[in-house]
């Protein structure tokens, strides 16, 4: 079959990407209106979403901004139901949102493992499981989670971020097992170190910097733009055949050792 390039078109389509007022959320949520979607922000803070959604809107996206807590059920519910009767059927879904709480394992606290779990993982299957209930009686959608290198990889005091990682990444898995055969594509994206403001300490360090430089065989850190493609084509008809499938985006970061 000919290459077909209007398959990465995303005209006419929804997506609602979680954790998306800053960082690789918000450049996430770029990528897919350049290729065409219609965008649904989601954050906690409704300042900096109003912010983020104004500036997208600037830059000719059609966006609506859509602030609820993702790891409380009630809220979930409530804002997929409204966002399905008010703004309209979500086409791609991307479970985004995340936080990162360092520290050395031996004393973690016990409610900083919870909120990690919570933020991470419950939210990926609240999200995920209120919004394929409409893309199923619809037949089609597309499910992008975000996992990490630190999916399948550990560094010190970074281990329950890992986990929940590790745990999402199966989930996709369960998830594809679960609803390919109603239509639906879920799949995950594992980015590498990117230059966030996540991140920012970390390239700060003048150590942990060139680390990341020659651990990376690319010999840098990502640029968020850099992100956008692999997205695209998750969200996209291209991908149509791609079901369960963790797609690592970082410079062959984890193809080495």
């Amino acid at each position: 079959m000919p290459a077909n390039p209007t398959a990465f078109n995303l005209a006419g389509r929804r997506a609602l990407v979680t954790g998306s007022s800053r960082g690789l959320g918000l450049a996430m949520a770029k990528a897919l209106a350049d290729a065409g979607a219609s965008i649904v922000l989601n954050a906690r803070d409704s300042v900096a979403l109003g912010a983020a959604a104004a500036d997208l809107a600037e830059a000719g996206a059609t966006v609506n901004a859509l602030a609820f807590d993702v790891t409380r059920p009630a809220d979930v519910t409530e804002a997929i139901t409204h966002c399905e009767h008010r703004i309209g059927p979500i086409d791609i879904l991307v479970n985004n949102a995340g936080i990162q709480l360092r520290g050395p394992l031996e004393s973690y606290r016990d409610e900083d493992f919870d909120t990690m779990m919570n933020v991470h993982v419950k939210s990926t299957f609240l999200v995920g499981k209120a919004v394929a209930g409409h893309m199923i009686a619809r037949g089609r959608g597309k499910i992008i989670n975000i996992c990490s290198v630190l999916t399948d990889m550990a560094r010190p005091n970074v281990a329950p971020y890992g986990a929940a990682k590790a745990a999402i990444a199966n989930l996709t898995r369960g998830m594809a097992a679960d609803w390919a055969g109603k239509g639906l594509n879920v799949n995950a994206i594992a980015p590498g170190y990117f230059k966030t403001e996540l991140n920012s300490a970390l390239m700060a360090d003048a150590d942990f910097n060139s680390w990341v430089e020659q651990r990376t065989p690319m010999g840098r850190w990502g640029e968020v733009d850099e992100l956008g493609p692999a997205v695209i084509f998750l969200a996209s008809d291209a991908s149509s055949f791609v079901n369960g499938h963790i797609l690592y985006v970082d410079g062959g970061f984890t193809a080495v050792v």
